[in-house]
């Protein structure tokens, strides 16, 4: 089963690239949607900016180790998303990096998920679906948002082992529109919850469409 998966997930790798990057206009343009004139967004932009206050004060090793244990779970989840024994996860005495094991051959999603894939915030909207709506708790999910936003940033250079693996290009491609997603999603659960997140992917659609649509009656 892991193997018919890699195949298919390895067959759509550069046309999800592609459509990442074509999609880059639409998720300017949806900005809009979210309109940040309520209190949800209020108390995401808080917590957002809370996280980098906090940030400042924390320990730079424990800081490093949960970059780190987030970087080899996150690997580790999409592996067993697609069918994947996960066979080991190390992590380095001196916080110089992890590494992670698994059965089988893989697909570029395992390689490239910590780069935009937010695990700890995505467990976090799942336990948030469940609790009463608190202003508090979106102040916790901009918090989750700040750090996705800091642990990608820190983490995408050239000394990364994981990049070139599915290649520099791909990841020009594909990690700038991948990471607009992921916020655009953070913040349209935070308004609507996960209708908010299906309202959001049908939205980029759209805009996606009339883009297309646009730029061909530019040309004919």
């Amino acid at each position: 089963m892991s193997v018919l998966l890699d195949r298919i997930i390895n067959f759509f790798k550069w046309p999800i690239a592609i459509y990442m990057f074509i999609s880059l206009p639409a998720f300017y343009k949806s900005i809009d949607f979210f309109g940040f004139k309520n209190f949800q967004s209020v108390a995401l932009i808080a917590g957002f900016f809370m996280y980098y206050i906090a940030r400042t004060m924390a320990d730079s090793s424990v800081k490093t180790s949960m970059q780190i244990i987030a970087h080899e779970l996150t690997h580790s989840f999409f592996a067993l998303l697609t069918f994947h024994k996960v066979e080991h996860i190390r992590l380095e005495a001196d916080n110089s990096g992890g590494e992670m094991g698994f059965k089988g051959e893989g697909n570029w999603l395992i390689i490239i998920a910590p780069y935009f894939f937010p695990l700890f915030g995505f467990i976090y909207m799942i336990i948030m679906s469940f609790l009463p709506q608190s202003l508090i708790l979106n102040g916790i999910l901009g918090y989750f948002l700040g750090y996705h936003t800091d642990t990608v940033g820190s983490q995408i250079h050239d000394k990364q082992t994981d990049l070139p693996k599915v290649s520099y290009k791909f990841c020009w491609l594909f990690l700038p529109g991948a990471n607009c997603w992921m916020i655009g999603s953070f913040l349209a659960f935070n308004s609507r919850g996960w209708e908010g997140v299906k309202v959001y992917f049908d939205l980029i659609n759209h805009l996606n469409l009339q883009n297309f649509n646009y730029l061909i009656n530019l040309v004919f």
